[in-house]
């Protein structure tokens, strides 16, 4: 079966793959525009991305602002004319409204927002050509921001994307829904999800995607969630083991060296359960506190006095290449990325 274009209002990816956005610095416009660039949506993370930036600790939000609107700019023209470029923007940032104005300033195609619910998100993107769409687990979250903004804003997404329980990073479960072996009955929560979506479509006169996340890795995961009804896929896991990844050699060996047993559920400062690999500083983590010397300010409810690690701090050393003494978000598959190979030969295997 030769997979379908992605429509979203009259924005078109050639191929229905969207590259999750993965921070901090893991997905910037290296990443992003070679895959937009095979005509898939590649997608920048908005969390922290100045972080390689000389002010970055005096000047945390201008250095951020200003590298995403660079990296949106350079991504835009690696993909040179082909695919869409988005940014992930997670709700529980601070200054989420300036993050989304450059988004919009930038020129990005698409805005996806998780890790909370994106509740006024219509409002900031308002007079803009901008698309977004809210990450969603469940079907009572869809139908909250689904009734939220059709009372206040008169409007909903241009694409929604569920996120299931085998996602990497930050989940929308409880510790214990996420640290199971079998998540086939995940597949009626999504069915439920899409169908209560499609009953938006002609009220508002717009075809309105589904994305499924969380655990794809293979064509095959891709055939299945299309079976069920879904437009497309979103994949994190396997773009992270690509020579176009932004992150350190020592980060995408992590994910190939990685076995099972290594994945594991653990305690994020977010006040989520988040996957990663189980390395020396996750294991020193279930002892004790880190020491917290300085804060960057970047989560809306974060106390530096009762969090369990700086957030900002350990991903900045994964992603550098301090994978023992970081934190390695990775999806539930992880192990099974067994070699680095491109985005090109990585985007062709799964349209094949």
């Amino acid at each position: 079966m030769k997979l379908k274009p992605l429509q979203i209002g009259e924005l078109t990816a050639k191929l229905p793959i969207i590259q999750g956005g993965m921070g901090i610095g893991v997905s910037l416009s290296g990443l992003a525009g070679a895959v937009a660039k095979e005509g898939g949506v590649g997608v920048l993370s908005a969390a922290q991305p100045g972080f390689g930036e000389p002010d970055f600790s005096e000047n945390t939000t201008e250095a951020n602002l200003r590298a995403l609107e660079r990296e949106i700019k350079r991504a835009k023209e690696t993909a040179d004319g082909n695919g869409l470029i988005g940014v992930n923007i997670m709700c529980a940032l601070r200054n989420y409204k300036e993050y989304v104005q450059c988004c919009i300033k930038s020129g990005a195609d698409l805005i996806i927002s998780g890790a909370g619910l994106p509740t006024s998100l219509p409002e900031l993107v308002e007079g803009s050509k901008i698309k977004f769409a809210p990450i969603v687990s469940s079907l009572k979250a869809v139908k909250v921001l689904f009734k939220l903004w059709s009372r206040r804003y008169k409007t909903v997404s241009d694409m929604v994307v569920i996120e299931g329980p085998m996602a990497g990073g930050h989940l929308g479960f409880t510790a214990e829904e996420a640290d199971r072996e079998d998540f086939s009955d995940y597949d009626s929560e999504v069915s439920s999800i899409i169908e209560y979506v499609r009953g938006f479509e002609e009220p508002f006169g717009k075809k309105i995607p589904v994305v499924v996340a969380g655990g794809v890795y293979d064509r095959a995961d891709i055939d299945h969630y299309l079976e069920l009804g879904a437009d497309g896929v979103q994949l994190s896991t396997r773009f992270v083991a690509t020579e176009e990844c932004d992150a350190n050699i020592r980060f995408k060996e992590a994910y190939v060296n990685a076995q099972k047993e290594d994945i594991a559920i653990v305690k994020s400062p977010v006040g989520m359960p988040g996957r990663a690999i189980r390395n020396a500083f996750i294991r020193e983590r279930e002892k004790s506190k880190e020491r917290i010397q300085k804060c960057y300010h970047c989560l809306e409810h974060c106390d530096p006095s009762t969090i369990p690690y700086c957030i900002t701090g350990a991903l900045v050393r994964a992603v550098r290449g301090d994978v023992e003494n970081g934190l390695v978000f990775c999806g539930a598959n992880a192990w099974r990325v067994d070699r680095i190979l491109s985005v090109r030969e990585l985007m062709a295997e799964l349209a094949e």
